[in-house]
């Protein structure tokens, strides 16, 4: 198999370290250790460690699965279940320590970096309007979804997750998103 490219081998570094340790406590040394590259091959690549940040989110934002969301094949209430469950799957696998990185860049750097900001609530809109369509087909066809507007719902759904992965990385356990799961259970039947 092909070994990754510096480029890659950096973005990976940094994706590990901001999960693990936040923004600022993650330095470009860091990552070009973890990288297995040297310190002065990071800025052949990137401008700044924000926009790897940036790029790093936008990667980050490319597993979430969203395209579960469109696959019009499983009936829309299941899709957005299957499509929580997978994210509950990745918190899971690191024992709950890592969080969501758009909860934690928004927590970590919403008053220090417009750009970062601007980006976390760029993708979260993007989810909200994933998710708003999906409610959208489910009345179509007549699931039992809540009396709110889609939007609105979605929104909260949305809300209500990024909240229970960051007291789920507090608590090191998944109780918080049973909760979730069971409003959204509520919310959906």
């Amino acid at each position: 198999m092909p070994r990754a490219s510096m480029r890659e081998q950096l973005i990976e570094a940094a994706s590990d370290r901001f999960h693990e340790h936040g923004f600022n406590a993650t330095g470009i040394k860091d990552i070009t250790d973890a990288a297995g590259t040297p310190k002065g091959s990071f800025y052949n690549h990137f401008e700044s460690k924000e926009s790897m940040a940036l790029e790093v989110m936008r990667r980050y934002s490319d597993t979430r699965e969203m395209a579960m969301l469109a696959d019009t094949s499983v009936a829309p209430v299941e899709r957005m279940r299957r499509h929580f469950a997978h994210l509950r799957a990745d918190l899971e696998r690191f024992g709950y320590a890592r969080g969501c990185m758009f909860g934690n860049f928004a927590t970590e750097l919403s008053t220090q970096s417009t750009v970062i900001r601007d980006q976390v609530g760029d993708r979260l809109e993007r989810w909200e309007t994933l998710l708003g369509s999906v409610l959208d087909e489910a009345r179509a066809a007549g699931a039992p979804v809540a009396e709110v507007e889609s939007a609105t719902l979605a929104r909260f759904l949305v809300s209500a997750w990024e909240g229970a992965a960051m007291r789920a990385k507090v608590l090191r356990s998944g109780a918080p998103l049973d909760d979730f799961f069971a409003v959204f259970d509520s919310l959906t039947a």
